[in-house]
């Protein structure tokens, strides 16, 4: 079995590499730092296992599996809180909570083993818990991989998000970067206090609202600072009132 570590605290690495030494049948073809050096890793070495952990500099293990597309054949190995871990435990996922012993580490060892020699692929709500996971952690940048590079977003940076399709269109500084993501599932990631859906295409930063306007009866436009004007739904412009007291639109 060929597997791949993925943590950014050597002590960590080298205890899984240590926990590995017992089982025979293990070929480590590569350790990583960071989420950069995993994404290329998984892509390259295509590992029938990876030992992942979460929190990491640079780009989270959360981010690894969402520009990865990575479903299956993850151990997390973390000090992620428990309450959060519960989720796991309903799927074929596993995950081994820091510090973790020989004995745990060895069943979640055997699980994917056992997976592994039956050629066995995840349920499709086995598969959809790593992307809940991702879908429902709220997060501060986005990250984007173009053409074997890796881009990140600082939320706080967006100016708006435009659904088309399949796919995003994010909209920042004045660049335009698309993602391969719905906008309901980015939605899903955004703080609601910080970001709004104003229509069905399209999610905006409040912090770069500088008005609504009414164009006609029938028509509502959100103009951001640097001009743009955005169409408002019904439903969207309901979401905006208690924000502005209901006295913002005219």
């Amino acid at each position: 079995m060929n597997v791949i570590i993925i943590d950014d605290e050597l002590l960590a690495r080298r205890l899984t590499r240590e926990y590995l030494s017992h089982h025979a049948d293990i070929n480590i073809i590569g350790e990583c730092e960071n989420g950069l050096q995993a994404v290329t890793a998984i892509a390259e070495l295509n590992p029938d296992l990876i030992f992942l952990d979460i929190h990491m500099p640079k780009m989270s293990g959360l981010e690894v599996l969402d520009v990865t597309g990575r479903k299956s054949g993850v151990i997390f190995t973390t000090a992620y809180d428990e309450y959060a871990l519960k989720a796991f435990e309903l799927h074929a996922v596993d995950y081994l909570l820091k510090p973790f012993s020989q004995e745990r580490f060895d069943a979640a060892l055997n699980q994917a083993r056992h997976l592994l020699s039956l050629g066995q692929q995840p349920t499709s709500a086995q598969s959809s818990n790593i992307d809940q996971l991702i879908r429902h952690q709220q997060i501060d940048r986005i990250a984007i991989r173009d053409r074997g590079q890796m881009h990140f977003i600082a939320i706080d940076k967006i100016d708006y998000i435009e659904a088309q399709d399949d796919y995003i269109m994010i909209h920042s500084e004045g660049k335009s970067i698309l993602k391969t993501q719905a906008l309901s599932d980015i939605e899903t990631q955004l703080d609601p206090q910080k970001f709004i859906r104003i229509h069905r295409s399209y999610v905006i930063n409040l912090a770069q609202l500088n008005r609504i306007e009414r164009v006609t009866k029938d028509s509502v436009l959100a103009i951001l600072n640097g001009g743009k004007q955005l169409p408002i739904s019904r439903s969207g412009y309901e979401r905006l009132k208690p924000l502005f007291n209901n006295s913002t639109a005219h």
